[in-house]
């Protein structure tokens, strides 16, 4: 009987070992699909940011706040 049992919980201890090193895996692919979102959303705010209609407005408010009187 104890040679069934002890056979059942080596199973689930490789099961357990092998879902654990699963999850690594999935961590960095993650961590990867963040970044190429994140580099991708600074890209497309530079182009715009860098636009002439947003460069002319953010140029009219440093200027406007520059001319602020204390």
């Amino acid at each position: 009987m104890w040679g069934q049992w002890g056979q059942l919980c080596a199973r689930a201890s490789r099961c357990r070992a092998r879902a654990v090193r699963g999850d690594a895996g999935m961590v960095t692919s993650e961590y990867a699909m963040g970044l190429i979102a994140a580099v991708g959303f600074a890209g497309l705010l530079y182009k715009v940011v860098t636009s002439g209609q947003v460069r002319a407005a953010l140029q009219a408010v440093v200027e406007k706040a520059l001319d602020v009187q204390f």
